[in-house]
């Protein structure tokens, strides 16, 4: 399921950062399954006001699903499109990350760390106004994954992560070559 080598699991990840992986499917605080996130430096470079901060790590949840699948923001309503796709997605009024079981349990630490600030941005984008399911967008096109990817991205380089592991974070299933090409372009990760 993880889109993880093995040679990934060893990647280092900020000194603090933690997974609750044995939490069951159900719905928990954000600080539950990850603990101390919102201490990590990535914390205040997303938020820098503590306030503000300290309401987001608060305020948001996790919904851990039994499904073969990676993280989300829940949307507030289903998209319109979700059912043409055959997906039910876990609807909030709330601000929820959605994580499959199987990610939460066996990706990698690093992918974890990268994966959860994803979706932190796409909170913060969303409060702020954005639309996160924009209509005829492409994905590698929307504003909103751009700006989360590339803030992800930055954290990794921080971390000397290697260009081979940022283009395998890229790479999702439901984007084709080209829209991973330019990603990585848009991104600037070296396309080999």
């Amino acid at each position: 399921m993880s889109r993880a080598t093995k040679r990934t699991a060893t990647l280092p990840v900020p000194p603090g950062f933690r997974v609750a992986r044995e939490l069951p499917a159900g719905r928990h605080p954000l600080l539950a399954v990850f603990p101390g996130l919102d201490r990590l430096p990535p914390a205040s470079r997303l938020v820098p006001d503590a306030r503000a901060r300290a309401k987001l790590f608060d305020a948001t949840c996790v919904q851990v699903v039994d499904q073969d699948m990676w993280m989300y923001v829940a949307p507030h309503e289903a998209p319109k499109f979700a059912r043409s796709r055959g997906w039910k997605p876990v609807v909030s009024v709330s601000d929820c990350i959605v994580v499959g079981l199987g990610h939460l349990r066996e990706s990698p630490d690093l992918m974890l760390f990268m994966d959860i600030y994803h979706e932190l941005c796409h909170v913060v984008q969303r409060q702020g106004g954005a639309n996160l399911w924009e209509p005829g967008v492409s994905y590698v096109k929307r504003w909103t994954e751009v700006e989360a990817y590339r803030f992800v991205v930055d954290e990794a380089r921080e971390m000397d992560v290697p260009d081979a592991f940022l283009r395998e974070y890229l790479k999702v299933e439901w984007i084709s070559e080209a829209e991973h090409r330019a990603l990585l372009a848009e991104l600037k990760v070296p396309a080999e």
